[in-house]
Protein backbone atom coordinates (compact mmCIF):
# COMPACT_ATOMS: atom_id res chain seq x y z
CA UNK A 1 0.00 0.00 0.00
CA UNK A 2 1.40 3.38 -1.04
CA UNK A 3 2.18 6.02 1.52
CA UNK A 4 2.07 9.78 1.15
CA UNK A 5 3.15 10.87 -2.34
CA UNK A 6 4.73 14.20 -3.30
CA UNK A 7 6.51 15.65 -6.30
CA UNK A 8 10.16 14.82 -6.90
CA UNK A 9 12.06 17.14 -4.56
CA UNK A 10 14.46 18.63 -7.10
CA UNK A 11 11.73 19.01 -9.73
CA UNK A 12 9.51 20.86 -7.24
CA UNK A 13 12.35 23.08 -6.06
CA UNK A 14 13.33 23.97 -9.65
CA UNK A 15 9.68 24.88 -10.30
CA UNK A 16 9.32 26.99 -7.15
CA UNK A 17 12.66 28.85 -7.14
CA UNK A 18 14.43 28.19 -10.47
CA UNK A 19 16.93 31.04 -10.21
CA UNK A 20 18.22 30.44 -6.69
CA UNK A 21 21.77 29.12 -6.43
CA UNK A 22 21.55 25.41 -5.69
CA UNK A 23 25.17 24.30 -5.64
CA UNK A 24 28.62 25.86 -5.41
CA UNK A 25 31.75 23.84 -6.08
CA UNK A 26 35.12 25.56 -6.42
CA UNK A 27 34.45 28.31 -8.99
CA UNK A 28 31.25 26.82 -10.42
CA UNK A 29 27.62 27.57 -9.59
CA UNK A 30 24.33 25.92 -10.59
CA UNK A 31 20.88 27.40 -10.17
CA UNK A 32 18.10 24.97 -9.31
CA UNK A 33 16.87 25.14 -12.89
CA UNK A 34 20.34 24.36 -14.24
CA UNK A 35 20.89 21.58 -11.71
CA UNK A 36 17.59 19.96 -12.58
CA UNK A 37 18.38 20.06 -16.30
CA UNK A 38 21.76 18.39 -15.74
CA UNK A 39 20.21 15.79 -13.43
CA UNK A 40 17.49 14.89 -15.93
CA UNK A 41 20.11 14.46 -18.64
CA UNK A 42 22.16 12.18 -16.38
CA UNK A 43 19.07 10.15 -15.45
CA UNK A 44 18.29 9.49 -19.12
CA UNK A 45 21.91 8.48 -19.76
CA UNK A 46 21.68 6.07 -16.84
CA UNK A 47 18.57 4.65 -18.47
CA UNK A 48 20.53 4.12 -21.68
CA UNK A 49 23.02 2.08 -19.64
CA UNK A 50 20.36 -0.22 -18.25
CA UNK A 51 19.56 1.38 -14.90
CA UNK A 52 15.92 0.61 -14.19
CA UNK A 53 13.26 1.28 -11.58
CA UNK A 54 13.52 -0.94 -8.51
CA UNK A 55 17.20 -1.78 -8.87
CA UNK A 56 19.78 -1.32 -6.12
CA UNK A 57 22.47 1.02 -7.45
CA UNK A 58 25.72 1.53 -5.54
CA UNK A 59 28.21 4.33 -6.14
CA UNK A 60 31.89 4.69 -5.28
CA UNK A 61 32.67 8.35 -5.86
CA UNK A 62 34.38 11.41 -4.41
CA UNK A 63 32.60 14.53 -3.20
CA UNK A 64 31.85 16.19 -6.54
CA UNK A 65 28.91 17.89 -8.29
CA UNK A 66 28.46 14.75 -10.41
CA UNK A 67 27.89 12.79 -7.18
CA UNK A 68 25.20 15.26 -6.10
CA UNK A 69 23.63 14.99 -9.57
CA UNK A 70 23.76 11.19 -9.40
CA UNK A 71 21.84 11.17 -6.12
CA UNK A 72 19.06 13.24 -7.67
CA UNK A 73 19.15 11.28 -10.94
CA UNK A 74 18.58 8.06 -9.01
CA UNK A 75 15.50 9.72 -7.48
CA UNK A 76 14.14 10.29 -10.99
CA UNK A 77 14.67 6.59 -11.78
CA UNK A 78 13.11 5.36 -8.53
CA UNK A 79 15.98 3.07 -7.59
CA UNK A 80 17.49 2.31 -4.17
CA UNK A 81 20.90 3.92 -3.74
CA UNK A 82 23.75 2.27 -1.83
CA UNK A 83 26.55 4.78 -1.07
CA UNK A 84 29.92 3.01 -0.67
CA UNK A 85 32.64 4.09 1.73
CA UNK A 86 35.66 4.79 -0.46
CA UNK A 87 38.06 3.92 2.36
CA UNK A 88 37.01 0.27 2.46
CA UNK A 89 39.06 -2.60 1.08
CA UNK A 90 37.83 -4.51 -2.00
CA UNK A 91 36.87 -7.44 0.26
CA UNK A 92 34.78 -5.17 2.48
CA UNK A 93 33.12 -3.58 -0.54
CA UNK A 94 32.35 -7.00 -2.03
CA UNK A 95 30.59 -7.98 1.19
CA UNK A 96 28.39 -4.88 1.12
CA UNK A 97 27.55 -5.27 -2.56
CA UNK A 98 26.40 -8.83 -1.98
CA UNK A 99 24.60 -8.06 1.27
CA UNK A 100 22.64 -5.15 -0.28
CA UNK A 101 21.72 -7.11 -3.45
CA UNK A 102 23.34 -4.45 -5.62
CA UNK A 103 22.62 -4.61 -9.36
CA UNK A 104 25.10 -2.00 -10.63
CA UNK A 105 28.08 -0.11 -9.21
CA UNK A 106 28.86 3.36 -10.59
CA UNK A 107 32.46 4.51 -10.14
CA UNK A 108 34.24 7.75 -10.90
CA UNK A 109 37.65 7.88 -12.57
CA UNK A 110 39.61 7.91 -9.31
CA UNK A 111 38.03 4.67 -8.09
CA UNK A 112 38.17 2.63 -11.29
CA UNK A 113 41.35 0.88 -10.17
CA UNK A 114 39.65 -0.16 -6.92
CA UNK A 115 36.60 -1.42 -8.82
CA UNK A 116 38.84 -3.66 -10.92
CA UNK A 117 39.78 -5.56 -7.76
CA UNK A 118 36.16 -6.32 -6.89
CA UNK A 119 34.56 -9.71 -7.43
CA UNK A 120 31.49 -7.80 -8.59
CA UNK A 121 31.19 -7.61 -12.38
CA UNK A 122 28.45 -5.13 -13.27
CA UNK A 123 30.43 -1.89 -12.97
CA UNK A 124 29.61 1.31 -14.84
CA UNK A 125 32.36 3.95 -15.11
CA UNK A 126 30.91 7.44 -14.74
CA UNK A 127 32.87 8.67 -17.77
CA UNK A 128 31.14 6.11 -19.99
CA UNK A 129 27.74 7.10 -18.66
CA UNK A 130 28.40 10.79 -19.34
CA UNK A 131 29.40 10.01 -22.94
CA UNK A 132 26.22 8.03 -23.58
CA UNK A 133 23.17 9.14 -25.53
CA UNK A 134 20.04 10.05 -23.59
CA UNK A 135 17.12 7.64 -23.91
CA UNK A 136 13.55 8.82 -24.34
CA UNK A 137 11.98 7.08 -21.36
CA UNK A 138 9.83 9.15 -19.02
CA UNK A 139 11.35 10.01 -15.66
CA UNK A 140 9.47 9.24 -12.45
CA UNK A 141 8.37 12.59 -11.06
CA UNK A 142 6.78 11.51 -7.78
CA UNK A 143 8.11 10.33 -4.42
CA UNK A 144 6.39 7.87 -2.10
CA UNK A 145 7.56 8.66 1.42
CA UNK A 146 7.16 5.02 2.48
CA UNK A 147 9.42 3.80 -0.31
CA UNK A 148 12.98 2.63 0.36
CA UNK A 149 15.39 5.40 -0.62
CA UNK A 150 18.83 4.17 0.46
CA UNK A 151 20.77 1.44 2.21
CA UNK A 152 23.59 3.01 4.22
CA UNK A 153 26.02 0.71 5.95
CA UNK A 154 27.00 1.30 9.54
CA UNK A 155 30.68 1.88 10.22
CA UNK A 156 31.17 -1.72 11.32
CA UNK A 157 33.76 -1.11 14.03
CA UNK A 158 33.19 -4.71 15.14
CA UNK A 159 32.06 -7.54 12.88
CA UNK A 160 30.30 -6.98 9.56
CA UNK A 161 28.47 -3.67 9.07
CA UNK A 162 24.70 -3.71 8.66
CA UNK A 163 22.75 -1.98 5.90
CA UNK A 164 20.45 0.64 7.40
CA UNK A 165 17.25 1.00 5.39
CA UNK A 166 16.15 4.63 5.06
CA UNK A 167 12.94 5.64 3.31
CA UNK A 168 12.21 8.92 1.57
CA UNK A 169 10.07 9.68 4.60
CA UNK A 170 12.99 9.13 6.98
CA UNK A 171 15.03 11.72 5.06
CA UNK A 172 12.05 14.08 4.77
CA UNK A 173 11.37 14.04 8.51
CA UNK A 174 15.07 14.41 9.28
CA UNK A 175 15.11 17.59 7.19
CA UNK A 176 11.85 18.77 8.76
CA UNK A 177 13.07 18.15 12.32
CA UNK A 178 16.28 20.06 11.68
CA UNK A 179 14.39 22.97 10.12
CA UNK A 180 12.02 23.19 13.09
CA UNK A 181 15.08 23.42 15.33
CA UNK A 182 17.44 25.67 13.35
CA UNK A 183 14.95 27.56 11.19
CA UNK A 184 15.46 28.38 7.53
CA UNK A 185 16.86 31.74 6.42
CA UNK A 186 16.67 33.13 2.88
CA UNK A 187 20.44 33.59 2.77
CA UNK A 188 21.38 30.16 4.17
CA UNK A 189 24.32 28.35 2.61
CA UNK A 190 25.30 24.95 4.03
CA UNK A 191 28.98 23.98 3.82
CA UNK A 192 29.55 20.27 3.18
CA UNK A 193 33.06 18.91 3.73
CA UNK A 194 31.84 15.59 5.14
CA UNK A 195 31.62 12.56 2.79
CA UNK A 196 28.58 12.26 0.56
CA UNK A 197 28.57 8.50 1.10
CA UNK A 198 27.93 9.14 4.81
CA UNK A 199 24.47 10.02 6.11
CA UNK A 200 25.66 13.46 7.25
CA UNK A 201 26.74 14.44 3.73
CA UNK A 202 23.81 12.78 2.01
CA UNK A 203 21.37 14.57 4.31
CA UNK A 204 22.82 17.96 3.30
CA UNK A 205 22.19 17.12 -0.37
CA UNK A 206 18.51 16.57 0.33
CA UNK A 207 18.01 19.27 2.94
CA UNK A 208 19.38 21.96 0.65
CA UNK A 209 16.83 21.07 -2.05
CA UNK A 210 13.92 20.72 0.38
CA UNK A 211 14.77 24.06 2.03
CA UNK A 212 15.68 25.85 -1.21
CA UNK A 213 19.10 26.92 0.06
CA UNK A 214 22.62 26.68 -1.37
CA UNK A 215 24.91 23.71 -0.78
CA UNK A 216 28.60 24.64 -0.81
CA UNK A 217 30.48 21.44 -1.62
CA UNK A 218 34.15 20.60 -1.03
CA UNK A 219 36.01 17.43 -1.98
CA UNK A 220 37.02 16.95 1.67
CA UNK A 221 38.06 18.75 4.84
CA UNK A 222 40.97 21.19 4.77
CA UNK A 223 41.06 23.93 7.46
CA UNK A 224 42.28 26.74 5.17
CA UNK A 225 39.64 25.94 2.58
CA UNK A 226 36.98 25.79 5.29
CA UNK A 227 37.91 29.28 6.48
CA UNK A 228 38.14 30.64 2.94
CA UNK A 229 34.75 29.23 2.04
CA UNK A 230 33.03 30.63 5.13
CA UNK A 231 34.14 34.11 4.10
CA UNK A 232 34.07 34.00 0.30
CA UNK A 233 31.04 31.76 -0.20
CA UNK A 234 29.05 33.45 2.59
CA UNK A 235 28.44 30.17 4.43
CA UNK A 236 25.88 30.33 7.25
CA UNK A 237 25.82 26.67 8.42
CA UNK A 238 28.54 24.02 8.53
CA UNK A 239 28.63 20.38 9.67
CA UNK A 240 31.75 19.28 11.57
CA UNK A 241 33.12 17.03 14.31
CA UNK A 242 35.32 18.29 17.16
CA UNK A 243 38.67 17.52 15.51
CA UNK A 244 37.65 19.48 12.41
CA UNK A 245 36.52 22.48 14.45
CA UNK A 246 39.70 22.41 16.52
CA UNK A 247 41.84 22.36 13.37
CA UNK A 248 39.94 25.34 11.97
CA UNK A 249 40.56 27.38 15.12
CA UNK A 250 44.24 26.35 15.17
CA UNK A 251 44.82 27.34 11.54
CA UNK A 252 47.11 30.27 10.87
CA UNK A 253 44.47 31.44 8.38
CA UNK A 254 41.73 31.73 11.01
CA UNK A 255 39.94 35.05 11.33
CA UNK A 256 36.60 35.95 12.93
CA UNK A 257 33.61 34.55 11.10
CA UNK A 258 31.12 36.93 9.45
CA UNK A 259 28.01 37.82 11.44
CA UNK A 260 25.91 35.91 8.90
CA UNK A 261 27.44 32.60 10.06
CA UNK A 262 24.79 31.26 12.43
CA UNK A 263 25.35 27.55 13.08
CA UNK A 264 28.31 25.22 13.57
CA UNK A 265 26.56 21.84 13.73
CA UNK A 266 28.91 19.71 15.83
CA UNK A 267 28.56 15.93 15.93
CA UNK A 268 30.75 12.97 16.82
CA UNK A 269 30.61 13.26 20.62
CA UNK A 270 30.62 15.95 23.33
CA UNK A 271 32.84 18.98 22.79
CA UNK A 272 35.64 19.66 25.32
CA UNK A 273 35.09 22.76 27.46
CA UNK A 274 38.22 24.56 26.14
CA UNK A 275 36.96 24.14 22.58
CA UNK A 276 33.56 25.58 23.49
CA UNK A 277 35.25 28.47 25.33
CA UNK A 278 37.33 29.26 22.23
CA UNK A 279 34.19 29.23 20.08
CA UNK A 280 32.40 31.51 22.55
CA UNK A 281 35.34 33.94 22.47
CA UNK A 282 35.27 33.93 18.66
CA UNK A 283 31.46 34.29 18.63
CA UNK A 284 30.95 31.01 16.77
CA UNK A 285 27.54 29.52 17.65
CA UNK A 286 28.01 25.78 18.24
CA UNK A 287 25.02 23.43 18.13
CA UNK A 288 26.12 20.09 19.59
CA UNK A 289 24.27 17.09 18.18
CA UNK A 290 23.77 13.36 18.51
CA UNK A 291 22.82 11.36 15.46
CA UNK A 292 23.33 8.08 13.67
CA UNK A 293 22.73 6.49 10.30
CA UNK A 294 19.64 4.83 11.73
CA UNK A 295 18.03 8.23 12.38
CA UNK A 296 18.97 9.73 8.99
CA UNK A 297 21.50 12.07 10.68
CA UNK A 298 20.92 14.19 13.83
CA UNK A 299 18.10 13.34 16.20
CA UNK A 300 19.16 15.28 19.32
CA UNK A 301 20.57 18.83 19.36
CA UNK A 302 21.87 21.23 22.02
CA UNK A 303 21.46 24.95 21.35
CA UNK A 304 24.39 27.34 22.03
CA UNK A 305 22.59 28.99 24.95
CA UNK A 306 22.75 25.69 26.83
CA UNK A 307 26.33 24.77 25.87
CA UNK A 308 27.87 25.68 29.23
CA UNK A 309 24.83 25.18 31.43
CA UNK A 310 24.56 21.63 30.06
CA UNK A 311 28.22 20.95 29.36
CA UNK A 312 28.67 17.52 27.80
CA UNK A 313 25.03 17.14 26.79
CA UNK A 314 23.85 16.41 23.24
CA UNK A 315 20.62 18.28 23.97
CA UNK A 316 16.98 17.36 23.54
CA UNK A 317 15.34 15.39 20.71
CA UNK A 318 14.22 17.21 17.58
CA UNK A 319 10.51 18.00 17.47
CA UNK A 320 9.19 14.84 15.71
CA UNK A 321 11.42 12.47 17.69
CA UNK A 322 11.63 10.83 21.11
CA UNK A 323 14.47 9.52 23.28
CA UNK A 324 14.40 7.23 26.31
CA UNK A 325 16.92 5.34 28.42
CA UNK A 326 16.52 1.61 28.99
CA UNK A 327 18.52 0.50 32.07
CA UNK A 328 21.18 -2.12 31.51
CA UNK A 329 21.80 -5.05 33.85
CA UNK A 330 24.57 -3.40 35.86
CA UNK A 331 22.21 -2.00 38.51
CA UNK A 332 22.51 1.67 37.50
CA UNK A 333 18.95 2.95 37.10
CA UNK A 334 19.96 6.26 35.53
CA UNK A 335 22.52 5.11 32.97
CA UNK A 336 21.39 2.76 30.22
CA UNK A 337 21.07 2.17 26.50
CA UNK A 338 19.73 5.04 24.43
CA UNK A 339 16.56 4.21 22.49
CA UNK A 340 15.14 6.52 19.81
CA UNK A 341 11.80 6.73 18.04
CA UNK A 342 10.34 8.95 15.35
CA UNK A 343 9.44 9.27 11.67
CA UNK A 344 13.12 9.79 10.82
CA UNK A 345 14.18 6.47 12.40
CA UNK A 346 14.86 3.44 10.22
CA UNK A 347 12.41 0.59 9.97
CA UNK A 348 15.34 -1.82 10.24
CA UNK A 349 18.44 -3.35 8.72
CA UNK A 350 18.34 -4.90 5.26
CA UNK A 351 17.85 -8.68 5.37
CA UNK A 352 18.54 -8.78 9.13
CA UNK A 353 15.19 -9.90 10.51
CA UNK A 354 16.59 -11.42 13.69
CA UNK A 355 18.56 -8.25 14.44
CA UNK A 356 15.50 -6.11 13.72
CA UNK A 357 13.38 -8.21 16.08
CA UNK A 358 15.98 -7.74 18.81
CA UNK A 359 16.75 -4.04 18.32
CA UNK A 360 13.39 -2.55 17.28
CA UNK A 361 10.31 -2.89 19.50
CA UNK A 362 7.13 -0.79 19.17
CA UNK A 363 9.03 1.62 16.94
CA UNK A 364 11.81 2.16 19.49
CA UNK A 365 15.32 1.50 18.16
CA UNK A 366 18.05 0.35 20.54
CA UNK A 367 21.06 2.40 19.42
CA UNK A 368 23.85 0.53 21.20
CA UNK A 369 24.93 3.83 22.77
CA UNK A 370 25.03 4.34 26.52
CA UNK A 371 23.82 7.52 28.21
CA UNK A 372 21.36 9.14 30.57
CA UNK A 373 18.75 11.89 30.72
CA UNK A 374 19.01 14.59 33.38
CA UNK A 375 16.06 16.01 35.31
CA UNK A 376 15.29 18.47 32.47
CA UNK A 377 15.35 15.81 29.76
CA UNK A 378 18.76 16.65 28.29
CA UNK A 379 20.59 13.65 26.85
CA UNK A 380 24.16 12.82 27.87
CA UNK A 381 25.89 10.26 25.63
CA UNK A 382 28.60 8.38 27.48
CA UNK A 383 29.88 5.98 24.83
CA UNK A 384 29.17 3.07 22.57
CA UNK A 385 28.06 0.07 24.60
CA UNK A 386 30.69 -2.08 22.91
CA UNK A 387 33.48 0.42 23.74
CA UNK A 388 32.71 0.48 27.47
CA UNK A 389 34.97 -1.69 29.62
CA UNK A 390 35.00 -2.73 33.27
CA UNK A 391 37.93 -1.85 35.52
CA UNK A 392 37.85 -3.29 39.03
CA UNK A 393 34.08 -3.64 38.82
CA UNK A 394 33.48 -0.08 37.61
CA UNK A 395 32.13 0.84 34.17
CA UNK A 396 34.59 3.01 32.24
CA UNK A 397 33.56 5.01 29.16
CA UNK A 398 36.50 5.90 26.87
CA UNK A 399 34.72 8.98 25.47
CA UNK A 400 34.63 10.55 28.95
CA UNK A 401 38.40 10.19 29.34
CA UNK A 402 38.95 11.44 25.79
CA UNK A 403 36.85 14.52 26.51
CA UNK A 404 38.92 15.21 29.64
CA UNK A 405 42.31 14.87 27.93
CA UNK A 406 41.13 16.92 24.95
CA UNK A 407 40.83 19.82 27.36
CA UNK A 408 44.62 19.89 27.90
CA UNK A 409 46.19 22.64 25.85
CA UNK A 410 49.01 20.38 24.62
CA UNK A 411 46.69 17.64 23.33
CA UNK A 412 45.61 17.76 19.69
CA UNK A 413 43.80 14.39 19.58
CA UNK A 414 43.29 11.42 21.86
CA UNK A 415 41.82 7.92 21.77
CA UNK A 416 41.23 5.63 24.75
CA UNK A 417 40.75 1.86 25.06
CA UNK A 418 40.77 -0.69 27.85
CA UNK A 419 44.12 -2.47 28.18
CA UNK A 420 44.35 -5.93 29.81
CA UNK A 421 45.52 -5.82 33.43
CA UNK A 422 46.11 -8.72 35.85
CA UNK A 423 44.81 -6.85 38.89
CA UNK A 424 41.90 -4.77 37.58
CA UNK A 425 40.84 -6.75 34.49
CA UNK A 426 41.20 -3.71 32.26
CA UNK A 427 42.66 -0.25 32.76
CA UNK A 428 42.42 2.92 30.66
CA UNK A 429 45.10 3.34 28.00
CA UNK A 430 45.26 6.73 26.28
CA UNK A 431 46.90 7.33 22.91
CA UNK A 432 47.75 10.98 22.49
CA UNK A 433 48.68 13.19 19.56
CA UNK A 434 50.40 16.30 20.91
CA UNK A 435 50.38 19.71 19.30
CA UNK A 436 54.15 20.01 19.65
CA UNK A 437 56.65 17.28 20.48
CA UNK A 438 58.22 17.51 23.93
CA UNK A 439 55.83 20.12 25.34
CA UNK A 440 54.12 17.72 27.75
CA UNK A 441 55.09 14.60 29.70
CA UNK A 442 53.06 11.45 30.23
CA UNK A 443 52.99 12.00 33.98
CA UNK A 444 51.67 15.54 33.59
CA UNK A 445 48.76 14.19 31.55
CA UNK A 446 48.06 11.55 34.19
CA UNK A 447 48.12 14.27 36.86
CA UNK A 448 45.78 16.40 34.74
CA UNK A 449 43.25 13.57 34.59
CA UNK A 450 43.67 12.74 38.29
CA UNK A 451 42.51 16.26 39.17
CA UNK A 452 39.36 15.87 37.07
CA UNK A 453 38.34 12.21 37.00
CA UNK A 454 37.61 9.44 39.45
CA UNK A 455 40.70 7.35 40.21
CA UNK A 456 39.54 4.32 38.21
CA UNK A 457 39.11 6.50 35.11
CA UNK A 458 42.64 7.94 35.18
CA UNK A 459 44.79 6.40 32.42
CA UNK A 460 47.35 3.88 33.64
CA UNK A 461 48.98 3.99 30.22
CA UNK A 462 49.85 7.01 28.10
CA UNK A 463 51.30 6.50 24.66
CA UNK A 464 52.27 9.27 22.24
CA UNK A 465 51.44 8.45 18.63
CA UNK A 466 51.47 10.42 15.36
CA UNK A 467 47.85 9.97 14.33
CA UNK A 468 44.57 8.72 15.76
CA UNK A 469 42.94 6.18 13.41
CA UNK A 470 39.56 7.42 12.25
CA UNK A 471 36.91 6.33 9.79
CA UNK A 472 35.63 8.45 6.91
CA UNK A 473 33.23 10.34 9.18
CA UNK A 474 36.12 11.17 11.55
CA UNK A 475 35.00 8.86 14.33
CA UNK A 476 37.80 7.20 16.31
CA UNK A 477 38.49 3.59 15.34
CA UNK A 478 39.33 2.30 18.80
CA UNK A 479 39.85 -1.25 17.55
CA UNK A 480 42.80 0.07 15.51
CA UNK A 481 44.46 1.41 18.68
CA UNK A 482 44.98 -2.06 20.17
CA UNK A 483 48.04 -2.87 18.01
CA UNK A 484 49.81 0.10 19.64
CA UNK A 485 49.64 -1.62 23.03
CA UNK A 486 53.00 -3.00 24.14
CA UNK A 487 54.93 -3.61 27.32
CA UNK A 488 58.00 -1.44 27.47
CA UNK A 489 59.56 1.41 29.39
CA UNK A 490 57.51 3.97 27.47
CA UNK A 491 54.48 3.27 29.62
CA UNK A 492 53.53 4.80 32.90
CA UNK A 493 51.82 2.67 35.56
Amino acid sequence: MAGQVMKNWLQQRAYLTPNRVALIFENQEWTYEELDADVRSLARKLGTNGVREGQHIAFLMDNHPKTVMLVHALHYLNVVMVPLNKRLSPAELDYQLQDADVDVVIVDRRHQSVSEELQFENILPLDEILQSEENNSELIESIDLDQLHSIIFTSGTTGHPKGVMLTYGNHWWSATGSALNLGIHDNDRWLCMVPLFHVSGLSIVMRSVIYGITMVLHTGFEPKEFIRSVHENRVTIASVVSVMLSNVLDSEMFKPFPDAFRCMLLGGGPAPLPLLKRCEAERIPVFQTYGLSESASQIVTLAPEDSFRKLGSAGKPLFPSQVKIVPTNDGDREVGEIHVKGPNVTRGYYKKESVNAEKIKDGWLATGDIGYLDEEGFLYVLDRRKDMFVSGGENVYPAEIEACLSGHEAVAEVGVIGAPDEKWGRVPAAFVVVRKQGEVSKQSLIDYCAARLAKYKVPNIIQFIDEIPRNASNKILRKDLHPFLKKDDDYEG
